[in-house]
Parts: C-alpha cells; structure tokens; sequence
C-alpha cells in the first residue's frame, strides 16, 4: 500500500523552516508519520516537496531507509489540493493521504487505517478548536467543510483513506481555478466519513504546537495498560516530566541503567540508613518508566531493551528484599515468611512476562487482576514499611507482601487456565 504526504507548505508561522523535520519529542514530525505507517502496512511512500524544502527532506528520507518518491511541487502557493494532484501518475488503487506537519498517535493510526474516506473527531482532546477545519456531515459523506463553518458535527484530522477516483476531483477544480485547498477536492468529491474519536493527533503550526505535542506524546506514553494504582497515579506523572527533559540526550538502554543502579544503590544503603534506601528504591521505582517512555515517545523501543529491563528489575528486586531479610530478620520462621515474599514478587512478574513471550501481548492489556501487588504497588509499600524501621514491621511488611503476591499469582494463573478452558471448549460455536 502507498502514502502520499503533503510537504510542500511553506510554513510561515515557523520562521521558514521545514516542517515535517521538525523534532518533537526527539523524532522528526515527517518520521513519525512514516513509521507509524509502515507499521500499518504502508511499503512506498510518495512526498510532494517544494523547491526549498527538497534537497533537505530527500537527504533525510535517504539516511532514515524509506523507500519513496519525491514529487516537487513548483508551486507550493495553489494550496495542498493541488499538491495532491500532482501524485495523480503515482498512485493506482487504495492509498492513504497524511499531512506532514501532523502528529498521529499510534492508536490513532490504527484505527484509522480500518475506514475509507476523510478520517473525522468528532471529540478532539489535543488541538486549538478556534484553528481547526469544521466538517458537516450529510448521510455518512462531507457536505461542507471549511474552518469558519458554524454548524458542523467534526473535526478534519488530515488524514485520508482515499483510491485514485479522488483525482478526478482534483483534476477537475485545478483546471476551473488557481489555487486549490484538499478542503475544496474532499467536499467535491463527497468523500465518505470515517470517524475516529479522541486519539492523538495536531497539527503543528507554531513554537507552542510543538510544545503542546510533546506534553501529549509523553502523556499518551506514561498511559500504561499494566500499570498498577501506584504508577498511575504517582509515578507516572513524575516519571513522564522527567523523560521530557530527558528525551533526545538519554537514550532508552541509558534510562535503564539509571533505574538500575538507582536500585542497586538503594540496596548498598540499607546496611547505613533503611529509611533513605527504602525512599531511594522507590525513587528507582519512578526512574524505572522513563526508559519504557522515551522509547516510546522516540520510537526507539526493541524487545531487546524490554528483555534486559526486566531481568534488571528482577535484580534489584531480589537484592533489595534479601538485604533487607538479612539485615532485620532472625527467627526461622521470619525467614520463611520472606522467602514466601521473595518468590511471590518474582513469580508475579514471571506469569506476565513469560505470558508476553508466548502470546506476543502483554498479560494486562487482556486480563484484570483484583488482588493488587505488582512491581509499582510493592515498591511504594516497602518504602512506607522501611520509614517506620522497626523488627516488627519489617516482619509485617514481609508477611503482607507474601499474601499479596502470591494470591496474585495464584489468581494470575487462575485466569490463564480459565481463559484456555473457555477456548478448548468444544462446546464452542
């Protein structure tokens, strides 16, 4: 399947500059786009430039692999409808149509690419509304569209699932006049609508959109389906201003030592002060999503890195708990009770990450656990059992932990066999 993407503004809001090169979250706009969709099969794409713009975004398509067209667009005043028809000899078929200066969130591409026509919001959560292109929508199709509309059901996204019949359209209204908007060839055409409400996706104009697209990338990047209550609604709002800051001069395999040693460290410090090692493994808890984040955010994410992450975090988490064992326990039984602790935490995460390697999916994004206990949650109540340091509460905190996690496990694995039983059934239809 092809793309074609619009990059011949001339952006005069941003001081001349190209666009869809612009990094926003340490990734060019242009990159973004073009690697979303070729997740969503997308194999050539074809980019309309103008004259300035050219040399620069071709050197880059070269370096960054993609396979693609340049068609130059020596007249990038008639407007982005006429930048459209100047693909016509290039496409055959199906194709999808994207602004380069947009950002598409990934979940949004998804969605999108299952429609045809002009992809609509109709509950826009990221964009200046005043600036946004209107859409009214008569019997599933476009029946005007335009940014001063007063009546209208939907916001144009700029983003397309169109076939070639499109150019008809557009052939059509480059002849009647000069200068021709997308607006003008979609409500010619009368495209379908397709409708994919509240997913990220901006248009970048100005200094400030490119502001406001990184704070929603690394909001939409801290929105973890396996998150427990802890990261949700601590974590992840500390982590996520961190790996901002962070994203372009760390990359992910860096943010990842960071959490570890972080968390080794706090194991070194429970033979001097438990308190400040149990506040500095929770620190380690915090630092532990930015790796996941700026992967994320920089499209920089491998299995590799969650491979090692995890393992890492398995470490820290062993040696914490031993530590902490040796250190304030000595009856026989305490020692059990920690054991029991130990286990159920590795076990916990053993379930989900040995479910991933097999199902290729994480265990969360299809199961609810009630019982709590994940990673996050453990290391937010080890920290308070550790302020209060004494004998008993450590023995408290261990025994707590022991119920915890391995009910969580055990309801884990109730789940896994309960989800293959209803699969093997062959009552089944």
């Amino acid at each position: 399947m092809k793309a074609v993407l619009l990059c011949s503004g001339l952006a005069r809001r941003m001081n001349g500059q190209v666009k869809p090169l612009i990094k926003v979250g340490g990734r060019e706009i242009l990159y973004r786009s073009m690697k979303l969709l070729e997740r969503h099969g997308v194999n050539q794409f074809v980019v309309v430039v103008n004259r300035k713009n050219r040399e620069r975004i071709e050197k880059f398509l070269k370096e960054s692999g993609f396979k693609f067209d340049i068609i130059l667009n020596e007249a990038p005043e008639r407007g982005n409808g006429y930048s459209l028809y100047l693909a016509k000899n290039r496409i055959s078929g199906r194709f999808i149509l994207a602004m380069g200066d947009h950002i598409f969130g990934e979940k949004f591409v998804e969605k999108a690419v299952k429609g045809s026509g002009i992809v609509c919001d109709r509950n826009p959560k990221y964009i200046d509304l005043s600036e946004a292109t209107k859409v009214k929508v008569n019997a599933g199709r476009v029946a005007d569209i335009g940014k001063q509309l007063d009546d209208f059901d939907c916001f144009d996204t700029g983003f397309f699932i169109l076939d070639e019949s499109i150019f008809d359209a557009a052939e059509e209204l480059v002849k009647e006049r000069e200068v021709v908007e997308l607006s003008d060839v979609v409500k010619r055409a009368r495209l379908g609508v397709h409708f994919v409400d509240g997913e990220l996706w901006m248009d970048v104009d100005t200094p400030e959109d490119v502001r406001r697209a990184e704070d929603a990338l690394f909001r939409e990047a801290g929105k973890g389906k396996g998150d427990g209550f802890v990261s949700r609604h601590l974590n992840r709002k500390i982590s996520t201003r961190i790996s901002r800051v962070l994203a372009g001069k760390v990359n992910p395999n860096q943010a990842t030592l960071l959490s570890f040693l972080s968390g080794i460290a706090s194991s070194a410090l429970l033979f001097f002060s438990i308190p400040v090692a149990g506040v500095l493994y929770q620190i380690s808890s915090i630092l532990d999503g930015i790796d996941g984040e700026i992967a994320r955010v920089t499209m920089k994410a491998s299995r590799m890195g969650g491979v090692i992450d995890s393992v890492l975090d398995r470490i820290v988490d062993f040696l914490f708990l031993s530590i902490l064992a040796v250190l304030t326990l000595s009856a026989k039984v305490e020692f059990f009770t920690a054991f029991l602790a130990v286990f159920g935490s590795l076990m916990v995460s053993y379930i989900s990450e040995r479910y991933r390697g097999e199902y290729l999916e994480g265990f969360y994004s299809r199961f609810s656990v009630l019982v709590p206990g994940k990673r996050d949650e453990r290391i937010f109540i080890v920290m308070l059992f550790c302020l209060i340091q004494t004998h008993v509460s450590i023995f408290y905190l261990f025994l707590l932990l022991a119920i915890l996690t391995n009910l969580r496990a055990a309801e884990m694995i109730f789940k896994l066999l309960e989800s293959e039983a209803y699969v093997s059934s062959p009552n089944l239809s």
